[in-house]
């Protein structure tokens, strides 16, 4: 292996995401785009032949790269190049090919058709991570678990709720993806500028049958609409859009990883974990959250490769600049295999977290004194006790429990509460008032509403249309 292999390619994005990006993807969309502007120029009167269409249409796939390789060498044009191959194999036809189009008619048209079929793909593996998400705060709505904000200690929650608040994120992501993927619309046949000029004199001034033409040819690939107006390109916020969308699911599964590698080191959840996975060269006890890690990284190179489409969309001059072109052919591929490899590793974990219920109530029991003593305050109080003098006495405990744990010593504000008889109350009343199930409000009910309103509905909708994929982990 002497050249260099993209490790999407080589390691991490899915065989149909790299074929949709594929060099044959994209030349064979080309030549349907072609087919699609002839036949509809037959139709509407054109001196092109049902034989000369039959010929483009037979030879869509039948492409020889070397040979458009050698004419682009010559040309330094690549829409040419492969124009001039595709005649050499259909020389009936080859005359007609490209009739009163520009490059971006294949260029852009395409760019859509395929980024179409790419975002199918990514909703259908999203739908699958929200599946396994919702499932999985469904399944753990109500188990109690100690919640953190700062990173700190905080009032506890529950192990569904938490995920509901990864999978809120994603169904976020999900609505903007659907709505983006449904308002997508081709270029259309717009000429050198925009302006339709050169179809204007091919059917002699006949404005319906241009009108026409790009009716058709949106059709045709199953468009039911083409951009209003356009310079030589479709505006290329467009891509800004996809690139948003193809970011916003970056950052949910960044967070998502993120939370998971946290939660492991406490060891309350974990990521799947193969019987003979190796953590640690060095280290064999070692169990490394490397799917979770993986993530946080893909992630974070979608999000600096977004900002592409952001300048790309600022610079361009007037009815085009030649400088997107490059950088396009990049940075969108490589956005969506991205997201593709994220979201083949988000299925995988969100299938398989593990859960250690021992180690999320030792912790929980742990912390939740000092998120009792409200409760305990008030209990006391129904006993005869003086609030303030109360109120004093936990605050003075609780700093100086604090410092004695952190110095390293085994005490406990229950047994200091216990033990002063201002409080009234004994050890039995104490354990009633810390059962975690008072604690955690509505999480349960949140989580079960959240899924029944927003999550299943979805689910139903697109029921049979998740996407489950060969994971590279």
């Amino acid at each position: 292996m002497n050249n260099y292999e993209s490790p999407f390619s080589g390691r991490y994005a899915s065989k149909e995401m790299q074929e949709l990006f594929s060099q044959q993807k994209r030349a064979s969309t080309w030549r349907r785009l072609w087919v699609a502007l002839a036949e509809s120029e037959m139709k509407l009167g054109l001196p092109i032949t049902q034989e000369q269409v039959d010929e483009l249409k037979a030879n869509v796939d039948n492409i020889d790269f070397n040979r458009i390789a050698e004419i682009e060498k010559e040309t330094r044009h690549d829409v040419m190049a492969h124009n001039r191959a595709y005649g050499e194999v259909c020389p009936k036809a080859a005359g007609i090919i490209h009739l009163g189009a520009t490059s971006c008619f294949v260029t852009d048209n395409a760019d859509v058709i395929i980024m179409r079929e790419a975002l199918r793909l990514v909703r259908a593996k999203l739908l699958t991570v929200i599946k396994n998400l919702a499932d999985f705060a469904m399944q753990y709505k109500e188990m109690p678990a100690l919640a953190y904000t700062h990173l700190q200690a905080a009032q506890p929650t529950t192990v569904g709720k938490r995920a509901a608040l990864w999978l809120q994120d994603f169904y976020i992501d999900f609505c903007d993806l659907d709505y983006v993927l449904k308002g997508l619309r081709l270029l259309g046949n717009k000429g050198a500028t925009g302006t339709q000029a050169t179809f204007l004199k091919l059917f002699n001034g006949d404005v319906d049958k241009i009108v026409k033409l790009e009716k058709m040819i949106a059709e045709y690939f199953g468009f039911s609409d083409v951009f209003d107006v356009s310079g030589q390109t479709y505006t290329r916020k467009e891509d800004m859009r996809i690139h948003n969308v193809l970011s916003g699911i970056a950052q949910s599964s960044y967070k998502f990883a993120q939370d998971m590698r946290l939660l492991q080191s406490f060891g309350e959840l974990e990521e799947p974990f193969g019987r003979n996975q190796i953590g640690s060269s060095a280290m064999a006890y070692k169990r490394n959250p490397i799917r979770c890690e993986r993530i946080c990284s893909i992630a974070r190179y979608q999000l600096a490769n977004a900002i592409n489409a952001d300048m790309t969309a600022s610079v361009q001059w007037l009815e085009r600049s030649l400088d997107d072109s490059a950088n396009r052919r990049i940075s969108l591929a490589e956005g969506f295999l991205a997201i593709d490899s994220i979201l083949n590793l988000l299925i995988d974990v969100t299938k398989g977290i593990t859960v250690y219920p021992k180690v999320i109530e030792k912790r929980l029991a742990e912390h939740l004194p000092f998120s009792a003593t409200e409760n305990i305050l008030m209990e006391a109080v129904k006993k005869g006790g003086d609030r303030q003098q109360l109120h004093e006495r936990i605050r003075t405990y609780a700093m100086e429990v604090e410092l004695a744990r952190k110095q390293g010593e085994d005490v406990s504000l229950i047994d200091r509460i216990k033990n002063d008889p201002a409080f009234r109350l004994s050890e039995e009343e104490l354990k009633a008032i810390l059962n975690p199930r008072d604690f955690i409000g509505l999480a349960p009910l949140q989580t079960e509403r959240f899924i029944n309103e927003k999550i299943k509905p979805i689910l139903k909708e697109y029921d049979g249309k998740y996407a489950d994929s060969i994971i590279k982990v």
